[in-house]
């Protein structure tokens, strides 16, 4: 795979009487190695498995420890015991430029084990070398010619110039197809163009007609201060916008030229600024799963095409004659492979950290009100409440006993243990005032049936969805009932010391796993999904499939694969205790 063709795959072919030489015997060795080399660039990509750390020793020397690393041709490189090296002594030391320099790490062949040749041929050497010995190189380049390679980028995101003088680029980046009623990233980026030392300034406000900012509006304020960046230097500032629950799969962000200041001096525009999104229904896992998988072959192979892996970056002293190492850096020049052997232990890991908690919007959208909040009430006991209002359509006659449900309201006070309680809003006639006002009843409104208005008589109960972040309210009304649209108040209440409540006591030691937490299967082929209970005792679960498409799994575990093949992911959970759950894995093959 010299040079990483795209070429079919060619092995050899017995038959009866075939005579075999060396070349046949060397298409075989090529043939595997090339197919295993081929999966890994496309199952793993390129960089570090594990190990190969970089220490300073002292003023002249480094410590490399023991690792194993896939270059982009997809080449195993193991250095499998550890080693010191004085700087000078590393291959390309004689040929940098500068004071930052790069350590890389490169495949290497070596032939070993010279033995006699017994039926050797005309000119040929008396002894042949007897095996090829796989091996590493180390070497040395100047930083900057370690980043000079092409790097492939999907159609995943869309670009926009908002700003660019002969000093200054200022760009907009952003998903080119984003998710309903979930949250995008869009991120404000400057890059230096010149060598100029100056400072500079950007501010604008980016109308977003299909997107709710953290403030509830459409207006986003976007700004980069005071920068002061070198050559080809850059810097970003991220903001998060929500997706409302629209008709529409496109929409525009528009910057406004009159609204642009640059260096706090107002900056005319030759015209408005539009970008141009599409908006879907799809999942952000699916949505990314199908952009890297949009991917051809030609564009993979035109991606990361050199064949060495940074390790770390080394700044010098250097003087006349002689240098001093001043120190090692090795957080954003190492690539890591994330290997599914590592997966159990990730997630243990990833349990240290919590996500951030955004505001919450009504996934429906429905002219409902933007929740409110009040983060410092009863601050001693660390609780949160947010409220806002939802209406449930009835639609006309509704019979009784019929059940009548809301959309998903997200609460926004993040994931786990929520209290929510809806009561029943409606202007009452005020007698003293001589006006109408907004009253709300919580419970049961029949109590106050003889001091207002009359209300329909209902039965109502809320389901927290813990692990979303949300909540689905429903209606059952005692008799029948003429009626279009109920609007309701609702509150959520999240303790955030769970001391007080004693709500999780023990619970970081009670954890579930699947028996099999990976399996192989046939496309259509059903396999049941047992589960492993850890300090606990065994309670009923609830199964998921995460993706849609993804095949199906019935109340009791029982998974079907669907009519494709992929990976597919299955989220199991204690229903009464939603926190607690693992996650399978049903690999589908066509058989």
């Amino acid at each position: 795979m010299n040079g990483n063709p795209l070429v079919p795959f060619e092995r050899n072919r017995y038959y009866a009487g075939k005579m075999l030489t060396s070349a046949d015997f060397a298409a075989e060795q090529g043939y595997v190695n090339d197919k295993r080399r081929f999966l890994n660039t496309l199952v793993f990509g390129s960089g570090i498995v594990c190990g190969c750390n970089v220490y300073s020793l002292d003023d002249l020397s480094i410590f490399i420890e023991s690792g194993l690393a896939i270059d982009s041709l997809g080449r195993e490189i193991v250095i499998d015991s550890s080693v010191v090296k004085k700087l000078s002594a590393i291959h390309g030391f004689e040929a940098i430029r500068s004071n930052h320099v790069t350590l890389c790490l490169k495949y290497k062949e070596e032939q070993v084990h010279p033995v006699y040749s017994v039926n050797r041929q005309g000119s040929s050497s008396e002894y042949e070398y007897n095996r090829i010995q796989e091996g590493y190189d180390l070497f040395l380049m100047d930083s900057e010619d370690a980043k000079n390679y092409f790097e492939m980028e999907s159609e995943f995101l869309t670009r926009g110039v908002l700003y660019q003088d002969e000093h200054y680029e200022i760009q907009l980046i952003l998903p080119a197809t984003v998710c309903r009623n979930r949250y995008a990233k869009l991120q404000l980026k400057a890059t230096k163009l010149s060598s100029e030392d100056l400072r500079f300034s950007y501010e604008g406000k980016l109308q977003t007609p299909s997107f709710l900012t953290e403030a509830g509006g459409h207006d986003l304020n976007i700004s980069l201060s005071n920068m002061r960046l070198m050559e080809g230097e850059s810097i970003s500032q991220e903001y998060w916008v929500f997706v409302q629950d629209t008709m529409t799969t496109e929409t525009s962000l528009i910057l406004k030229k009159e609204s642009v200041r640059v260096c706090d001096v107002a900056k005319t525009m030759d015209e408005d600024f539009t970008m141009k999104v599409m908006i879907s229904d799809v999942n952000p896992r699916a949505l990314v799963n199908r952009e890297l998988g949009k991917i051809s072959l030609e564009l993979q192979s035109m991606g990361n095409t050199q064949d060495f892996i940074p390790l770390a970056d080394i700044s010098l002293i250097r003087t006349e004659g002689a240098y001093i190492i001043d120190y090692i850096k090795e957080r954003d020049v190492k690539k890591y492979i994330e290997t599914p052997a590592q997966s159990t232990i990730r997630s243990e890991y990833l349990d240290y950290f919590r996500g951030t908690e955004r505001l919450g919007v009504d996934l429906k959208n429905n002219g409902m009100e933007k929740p409110s909040y009040d983060r410092n009430l009863f601050d001693d006991f660390k609780v949160q409440i947010a409220t806002g209002t939802m209406e449930i359509p009835v639609g006309g006659k509704a019979k009784a006993g019929e059940i009548f449900y809301s959309g998903e309201v997200m609460h926004g006070l993040g994931a786990g243990s929520v209290y929510v309680e809806i009561g029943q809003e409606f202007m009452d006639e005020d007698r003293v005032k001589g006006a109408s006002t907004k009253s709300t009843i919580f419970g049961n409104s029949n109590l106050f049936a003889q001091s207002g208005k009359q209300l329909p008589r209902l039965e109502q109960a809320v389901k927290v969805l813990n692990d979303k972040g949300s909540f689905i309210a429903a209606i059952s009304f005692a008799e029948e009932t003429d009626c279009l649209m109920l609007s309701f108040r609702w509150v959520a209440v999240k303790f955030a010391n769970n001391d007080m409540l004693d709500m999780n006591e023990g619970v970081e030691k009670q954890w579930i796993e699947a028996e099999t937490p990976t399996v192989v299967l046939g496309t259509r082929e059903e396999y049941f999904f047992g589960v492993r209970f850890h300090e606990m005792d065994k309670c009923s679960v609830g199964y998921e499939v995460t993706e849609e498409d993804g095949g199906q799994i019935s109340v009791d575990g029982v998974y079907t694969a669907p009519n494709k093949e992929g990976v597919f992911e299955i989220k199991i959970y204690c229903i009464d205790r939603p926190f607690i759950c693992t996650y399978a894995y049903a690999i589908v093959k066509k058989k």
